[in-house]
């Protein structure tokens, strides 16, 4: 308790949301320009911890601010997780985390987002893949993924296979594979379809490895199946 208020409370102090925040956009239009971590409200009045990413001086499309609901940087957490730990949420906002399914929805329910998946492999090499229309839909629907409008930054287009796929765990299978749980298999947890083209949250691998089954990190477009990134983000900005 004491070590959770030590956190806490300084956040609070330097960001006094009127919950009326759902997103980094919100806090941007408010003059907070500084690229860490924030308080949101999706659902209205339950604050939820994310990182903001705040882009100026760069292209006019870039600029403004990236809500981040997904990101790997050094293996510090864990993501073979089961569903009810996708569905709220886990990890660290300044490190590794992930926003948690839920709060997705009620993000993408009521506005129009766009996607960018940023990369780095393990000999500095950098690429990004971005999608125009991002969204992700309710549990009662499998929080079904729905992405469309690629444009290439390098990292080619892993993401579309994944189109209208349900979201599946280790312990919830509804993936499109009739023999075997995606997650299972490749160690992770996502939008897979038979199985998978983007393995964004499997094994954290430290660059190229040798093994039959894909469990790596790995975004199969740009570097391949058998290479783990370094790093990924996923990020959303609202689009006017």
């Amino acid at each position: 308790m004491f070590v959770f208020l030590a956190i806490y409370l300084p956040v609070v102090l330097m960001n006094e949301c009127s919950h009326d925040e759902k997103d980094c956009s919100d806090i941007y239009n408010s003059e907070e320009t500084v690229s860490r971590f924030y308080f949101i409200y999706p659902a209205g009045d339950i604050p939820v911890s994310v990182y903001c990413e705040m882009v100026s001086g760069g292209k006019d499309e870039d600029n403004g601010a990236w809500t981040v609901f997904q990101r790997r940087m050094d293996g510090s957490v864990n993501f073979y997780r089961p569903w009810n730990q996708y569905k709220r949420g886990f990890g660290n906002v300044e490190g590794e985390y992930w926003l948690g399914l839920e709060n997705m929805y009620q993000l993408t329910s009521n506005r129009t987002y766009k996607l960018r998946v940023d990369l780095e492999d393990f000999e500095g090499n950098k690429a990004f893949a971005l999608y125009s229309s991002f969204s992700v839909g309710p549990e009662s629907d499998g929080y079904k993924l729905h992405v469309s409008g690629f444009s290439n930054g390098g990292a080619g287009d892993s993401l579309s296979d994944h189109d209208g796929q349900k979201f599946t765990t280790v312990d919830k299978d509804q993936d499109s594979d009739n023999n075997n749980n995606c997650a299972k298999l490749h160690l992770g947890g996502f939008w897979y379809k038979d199985c998978m083209q983007a393995n964004p949250n499997g094994v954290y691998i430290w660059g190229l490895y040798d093994t039959q089954t894909i469990i790596g990190n790995v975004w199969s477009t740009w570097r391949g199946n058998g290479v783990g990134m370094k790093s990924i983000s996923m990020k959303i900005k609202r689009v006017p």
